[in-house]
């Protein structure tokens, strides 16, 4: 384009530099009596070719220009299009990969519940056996421990029965023993004392 712009530029300026040459051939056959009647069908003739090289080199000038900005400029903007694209479709991906992760998440939803429903019972089961177990074994504990209170009591009760029977028994066969005793009895037993302590 850069190739196409500089020949239009330059036929432009060839035009450009002959337009001083015509005028001074204009001019020269002006002097010529009964050019006039040439002159300006040669004006009118060539006024048309004069526009076409002015319009020539106007448009090699803006072509040159516009080729020389306009390039980068539409490059530019080209590469922030592309870019914008890209980023565009980089973000939709990335929204479709989440919907798909949410609807892939929705679909295992009814799974995890089942499977949270599913590990909860168990856990219920496991903690209802362990609290059962626990249970018992405080039961026998504390079934073993009344049993040894029992066991407690009911020795000290036949201790207690046993010393109450054995200060009956003293107390009875000592009133035996006074009913039975006479001043003689009494004499005959401190006379035995008094000779084992001899």
């Amino acid at each position: 384009m850069k190739r196409a712009g500089l020949v239009v530029l330059a036929l432009g300026l060839a035009l450009a530099a002959a337009r001083p040459v015509l005028a001074q051939e204009h001019e020269g056959k002006a002097e010529q009596p009964g050019a006039g009647q040439k002159e300006e069908s040669w004006a009118e003739k060539h006024e048309f070719e004069l526009k076409l090289a002015n319009f020539v080199i106007l448009a090699g000038l803006v072509g040159y220009f516009l080729g020389k900005n306009a390039g980068p400029f539409f490059a530019g903007r080209s590469a922030g299009i592309r870019k914008d694209l890209d980023e565009s479709l980089r973000q939709r991906q990335e929204a479709e990969a989440r919907v798909a992760e949410v609807d892939k998440r929705l679909a295992n939803l009814e799974a995890e519940i089942a499977a949270l429903r599913a590990d909860s019972d168990r856990e219920i089961k496991a903690e209802t056996e362990r609290m059962s177990r626990v249970t018992a074994q405080e039961i026998a504990k504390i079934q073993a421990h009344a049993e040894m209170e029992i066991g407690s009591a009911g020795k000290a009760a036949r201790m207690e029965l046993k010393r109450y029977a054995a200060e009956l028994a003293v107390d009875l066969a000592a009133e035996k023993i006074r009913a039975r005793m006479t001043p003689e009895t009494e004499d005959a037993l401190v006379k035995g004392f008094a000779q084992k302590l001899k």
